[in-house]
């Protein structure tokens, strides 16, 4: 995803592409491609694949037939054909690259979603489009305000203009199906351009808004996640979170995608713990799951009559003392394996650093003070003179 200018010298040093430490590629974030077949040449006889990827606003990609044979590179701007006219935009893949990415988002070869490549964008091209691109703001608030008047229950979250000018795409995110017929009819009506109105889910809304998360870093999906994948509560579940929906939600309002970063490591971990609905047998009682660390590899367990007694084990122990009960044996008690079971000191014991603890923890707290509450003496009522 870097050029080689973005390595670092003996002393670890950051090179920079001479711009003060910028990278002078366009930045190496998801909407930028490395292309690393760009130095290797063809085999004999094979010609240079005719299918670009061009991209459009707010990492917005599609491919486009080079017909013409034109002298296309990366970061050209071309005017490509749109329904209708034509719209303008950036090549951000060529060459031999461009059949994985067909292949990763099942695009064949003659699908019909391929159109032309009109021409390299003039310089007419540029000024129509760059102007095009600098009313969607105007346009966006007075089309907030309509859709307010209206009473529809929708939230209008962009607006993308097309290359030429005569057509913009509203995005917008809504619970329920919404009637916009009307609506369309203002905003034809007032802004004089053809109207195309698209539903985004939430993830989508908030990879192109952008934006900072809880970690302090910009947004997973408006800088290098592609795949937008649905996250389950069951995520959570896996590695023992708490089901608390206001610390694992993102600003999209649903389950954060980093969830699903580190679940496959844990459902491999998992898979050597005992089932939690397995009782362990023993002279002294049956015992039943009360919680498990899945880092230190220990399961607490408790007997039924005791339930506020919990007695730590390893896995393995667990799993031993499962096994003699199988084979129809119980063993004496479960205080015989806990004396080898080494427990963390309080020194070591970290705090979850999940986010358990309070938000507004290293806010300063403030001086309460309390006020005497002094008795009044009520005063008899004035009589008037």
């Amino acid at each position: 995803m870097a050029c080689s200018s973005c390595s670092t010298d003996t002393n670890g040093v950051p090179k920079g592409c001479k711009s003060n430490g910028n990278c002078g590629t366009g930045s190496c974030d998801k909407l930028t491609v490395f292309d690393w077949l760009a130095n290797m040449s063809l085999p004999n006889g094979q010609s240079k694949f005719d299918i670009v990827e061009v991209r459009f606003k707010n990492g917005r990609k599609h491919f486009f037939k080079n017909s013409k044979d034109l002298p296309l590179y990366i970061g050209d701007v071309v005017a490509v054909e749109a329904s209708p006219g034509h719209d303008v935009g950036t090549i951000s893949l060529t060459g031999e690259l461009v059949k994985v990415q067909m292949r990763k988002k099942s695009v064949r070869y003659d699908s019909e979603e391929i159109k032309k490549i009109y021409r390299k964008a003039t310089q007419r091209d540029i000024d129509i489009w760059q102007s095009a691109r600098n009313k969607e703001k105007d346009v966006q608030r007075n089309a907030r305000l309509i859709i307010s008047r209206l009473g529809l229950k929708m939230k209008l979250s962009d607006v993308e203009f097309q290359g030429d000018g005569n057509k913009a795409t509203f995005y917008y995110t809504a619970d329920e199906r919404v009637d916009f017929r009307l609506l369309i009819k203002e905003l034809a009506s007032t802004f004089k351009i053809r109207i195309e109105m698209k539903q985004v889910g939430l993830r989508q809304e908030a990879a192109r808004l952008g934006g900072i998360g809880s970690c302090g870093r910009e947004l997973c999906c408006s800088t290098w996640l592609t795949d937008i994948r649905s996250v389950s509560t069951a995520s959570a579940r896996y590695q023992q979170l708490s089901l608390n929906p206001q610390k694992l939600a993102g600003q999209c309002g649903k389950l954060k995608c980093c969830l699903n970063y580190e679940l496959d490591t844990y459902i491999d971990a998992l898979k050597e713990f005992p089932k939690t609905d397995k009782w362990l047998k023993t002279e002294k009682g049956d015992a039943v799951f009360q919680k498990m660390d899945i880092f230190k590899r220990t399961i607490w367990y408790a007997y039924k009559d005791q339930p506020m007694q919990w007695i730590p084990l390893l896995v393995d122990q667990a799993n031993q003392i499962i096994e003699l009960n199988k084979a129809g044996k119980k063993v004496e008690s479960l205080e015989y394996f806990t004396t080898n079971v080494e427990l963390p000191s309080e020194s070591e014991v970290f705090s979850n650093v999940v986010g358990q603890d309070s938000l507004t923890r290293f806010d300063q707290k403030k001086k309460v003070r309390h006020k005497k509450r002094r008795k009044q003496k009520r005063k008899p009522p004035r009589k008037n003179a």
